[in-house]
């Protein structure tokens, strides 16, 4: 068969530019992300009440929260956490032995049923299958010089856009202009009148709203703080601070209302920077299915024709991970492929040989990616897969070395180029074969995994199993092309 090839170079040549273009539309069509999800055993929620919300009504929120994580046959058993802000549970899973769901399936389904809690917004998602972030997996930063005002404007539309893409169950955004505040005003002049000063008001508020500590008290034996303040009963809202009495410079008890009104207004309840830039964070989760890189992605082309001018984007989290990784990829791709040649420039002590070696690299890449392109097993490209790409490299730079040092040798025994890489290739093929087959063998435990980190291992097998098959095969009949046409002369007064 390779003799036959080597007849119709032009088909071979043609046929392996075919394969080189393949690997652009391959890596462009492959899903993108971090890292595979893992089931872990849990799934964690986040709730955010109303910012003027009181720990007794996020109390509530809480229950109804417990009661459905209890409904569903896969929990083993629920922890909960409230704090000042924002609630926190978690719902730890069966062991895999023992129910019917992983934690990507029964995600959704959760999340379906927390949107149904009045209000209360409840986002279901998992924890980070690398360490290094937190969070909710999708963190999109909008960087802005204006104003607030208008970043909260244009962070809004920019989020109701990203959920009408389908790809979210659950978006959110750090800049809220939803926190009512109460402002006390005073009329100096009546408060004068009266023979109050500011500082007679101030403190006479202080001690009954402040809860400061003022001294201790003793009882069985055992101390206790003192800190004064009017009953939770009468100071459940801001309209009730009208009715406080204070004592006026005659001694008369007047109510604050006779000489301050309350105006009331709507605040951010953050205002954050990043980068030092005035920033607002689209925060989300992914549907099951969609990778991080695709959510990413969207949110990028997004930005494109939404954001105006003198807006930036910027990541955090998961996805700053993911962006940063991606184009360390390339580099770490290209230092890789330097190394190679450089040592086997210096072995062959040839700058052409190398090349013709390393032929066969892409040939390797471009039979991985096609199963990652195809979804094979939901692979994707990311932290594990790309290690696999490097290892690839090494793996199947072995064939070519073993088929072109052969042929040099050849020649130099008397054959022509052609019949020396024809006897080399024939030569060396049991141990190429051999070769191969040992290590496809060997990652074949990776790719039928299971338990803890099966969804890596797959990932980093699939890739070197699929690469050095295809790409041996692909060796096998393009390298000896591309050393017909490239390579040294040694014997130049041989004919073929």
């Amino acid at each position: 068969m390779l003799h036959g090839s080597l007849n119709f170079l032009p088909v071979t040549t043609v046929f392996s530019v075919i394969i080189l273009a393949s690997i652009y539309f391959l890596y462009a069509k492959a899903n993108n992300e971090l890292a595979p999800q893992e089931d872990q055993g849990i799934i964690i929620t986040s709730a955010t009440a109303a910012p003027d919300a009181t720990l007794q009504q996020r109390l509530l929120y809480s229950s109804e929260v417990y009661k459905k994580f209890i409904t569903h046959p896969e929990n083993d058993h629920v922890f909960q956490l409230d704090m000042p802000g924002q609630s926190i549970a978690g719902m730890v899973l069966k062991p895999w032995a023992e129910r019917a769901l992983t934690a990507d399936k029964l995600q959704p389904i959760v999340q379906e049923e927390l949107n149904q809690i009045s209000g209360v917004r409840v986002a279901a998602f998992q924890p980070p299958p690398l360490p290094g972030s937190n969070g909710l997996p999708v963190q999109f930063v909008i960087g802005s010089t204006g104003s607030f005002e208008e970043l909260n404007t244009v962070a809004g539309q920019f989020m109701q856009a990203a959920q009408k893409s389908g790809m979210f169950m659950f978006m959110d955004n750090d800049l809220k202009y939803d926190q009512p505040q109460a402002q006390l005003e005073i009329d100096r002049d009546k408060a004068a009148l009266l023979g109050l000063t500011m500082e007679d008001v101030g403190s006479s508020l202080a001690s009954m709203l402040g809860g400061g500590y003022v001294n201790y008290f003793s009882l069985s034996g055992r101390s206790y703080k003192v800190m004064p303040q009017v009953q939770q009963g009468f100071r459940l809202n801001t309209e009730q601070l009208k009715d406080y009495y204070l004592r006026s410079g005659n001694g008369d008890m007047i109510p604050l209302s006779t000489i301050a009104h309350i105006t009331t207004k709507v605040v951010p309840q953050s205002l954050n920077h990043f980068q030092q830039l005035n920033a607002a964070t689209v925060s989300g989760v992914p549907f099951p299915g969609v990778t991080l890189g695709d959510a990413v992605a969207s949110l990028q082309q997004l930005a494109k024709t939404m954001l105006p001018p003198g807006y930036t984007v910027d990541y955090a989290g998961q996805s700053r991970q993911l962006v940063k990784e991606s184009s360390s990829f390339a580099a770490t791709f290209g230092f890789a492929l330097i190394i190679i040649y450089l040592a086997l420039a210096a072995q062959f002590e040839s700058f052409k040989d190398p090349l013709i070696i390393l032929v066969s690299v892409p040939m390797s890449i471009a039979g991985a990616l096609i199963f990652i392109a195809l979804g094979i097993g939901n692979a994707t490209l990311n932290i594990y897969t790309e290690v696999g790409l490097v290892t690839l490299m090494g793996l199947i730079s072995k064939h070519g070395i073993l088929i072109v040092e052969f042929a040099n040798n050849k020649q130099q025994e008397g054959l022509s180029k052609r019949a020396a890489i024809e006897s080399a290739a024939s030569i060396r093929l049991r141990p190429i074969l051999m070769t191969t087959a040992a290590m496809v063998l060997g990652v074949l435990p990776l790719i039928f995994a299971s338990g803890a980190g099966a969804v890596s291992r797959f990932n980093m097998g699939l890739v070197i199993a699929t690469g050095i098959a295809i790409g041996t095969l692909f060796t096998l009949f393009v390298v000896p092309a591309v050393y017909l046409l490239f390579g040294h002369e040694f014997n130049s007064a041989k004919t073929e």
